[in-house]
């Protein structure tokens, strides 16, 4: 069972909530602890009970008391990891370059099972109902058994799959480095439809009712009928969007290339604020309904309804992860290798 401050995938859960249901927090006052892990990170922490877990672009998994800061388990993957971890119950899952997925023990980090593909792992894994989901750069999408491994399908796309697919009730959607969109079906792999964008994508969907939300590096943000594929609405920002939308209420907020956070009607594509939020926005923000959190330009917190910032705060290192927002307490990633727990 997920807790309710677990945060155990990208943007907290598999329907992305983010920030939903947190409350608005202050301006931190001061870090409640700071861990250096020895590497660059480029990816966003999650969350299980005590514990949180930490990749690294050294290829080490850390899993860190949320408390303390102390370090309970490292494990080393035989590769660089840009890719945010996901858990499943007790197993953390992690994508890696070297082309493998390993499966390791919240509790120990005694490695459980790893699969292996042709190319490098950026996307982040996702789990439903006893399945990972997973892309690599070898163009192929892989389902596999949570508990063994064990490949279940696999299906080739065009090209490189940096983008964390969405798992739905049947549909598997995903963006791909050809520029299509795609919906596959989730027990056979089968392509049911696909949308070419004009341009790559590493943007990773979200799904509000049978809209699907993702960016494109054509610079425009996408609404999909996610039955039939369809575009309902597209939105034209200054430079490629790669980041993931957050949604809140009717709220899909996403940042882009050029700098700048964008606020849009999820029913109708009509932009409710822009705010220039950082030189450039990969990173996903986490959206609540007061306030909005992003990594750019330190850590900010922004009005959901207007984009007006309420307060930043400064880390002086290069931040494009999503925080995890848990109680009164952020925890967030730097690329200078440090993990911060801030209230």
């Amino acid at each position: 069972m997920v807790g309710e401050t677990d945060w155990v995938t990208l943007l907290k859960d598999n329907a992305r909530t983010g920030g939903q249901g947190a409350a608005a927090l202050a301006s931190p006052g001061k870090a409640v602890w700071q861990a250096r892990v020895g590497s660059s990170i480029r990816t966003a922490p999650v969350l299980r009970g005590e514990t949180l877990y930490v990749t690294a672009t050294n290829g080490e998994v850390h899993a860190l008391e949320k408390d303390t800061g102390r370090e309970k388990w490292k494990f080393e993957c035989g590769g660089q990891i840009h890719s945010t971890a996901a858990i499943s119950g007790s197993t953390v899952l992690v994508g890696c370059d070297d082309g493998k997925l390993y499966a390791l023990d919240g509790d120990r980090g005694a490695k459980t099972w790893e699969a292996a593909t042709a190319g490098e792992i950026w996307a982040s894994p996702v789990v439903r109902r006893g399945f990972v989901f997973i892309g690599s750069g070898d163009g192929c999408v892989y389902s596999l058994d949570t508990q063994t491994g064990k490949p279940r399908w696999k299906t080739k796309l065009g090209g490189r799959v940096y983008s964390t697919a969405y798992a739905a009730e049947k549909g598997v959607y995903v963006g791909c480095g050809d520029g299509n969109v795609h919906c596959m079906d989730g027990a056979t792999g089968k392509i049911l439809w696909s949308l070419k964008t004009g341009n790559g994508i590493d943007s990773s969907p979200a799904l509000v009712g049978d809209i699907l939300l993702i960016g494109s590096l054509d610079f425009f943000v996408y609404a999909v009928d996610a039955n039939t594929g369809s575009v309902r609405w597209k939105y034209e920002t200054g430079l490629g969007v790669s980041s993931p939308p957050a949604v809140t209420g009717d709220s899909a907020i996403i940042g882009s290339k050029d700098g700048s956070l964008y606020a849009l009607e999820v029913s109708s594509g009509k932009l409710k604020w822009k705010v220039r939020a950082g030189e450039v926005i990969t990173g996903p923000a986490v959206a609540g309904e007061s306030q909005t959190y992003l990594q750019s330009w330190g850590l900010q917190a922004l009005e959901t309804a207007t984009g007006k910032v309420v307060w930043r705060a400064g880390l002086g290192f290069g931040v494009q992860n999503a925080p995890v927002i848990a109680g009164n307490r952020i925890y967030l990633t730097s690329h200078n290798g440090e993990v911060y727990a801030l209230e």
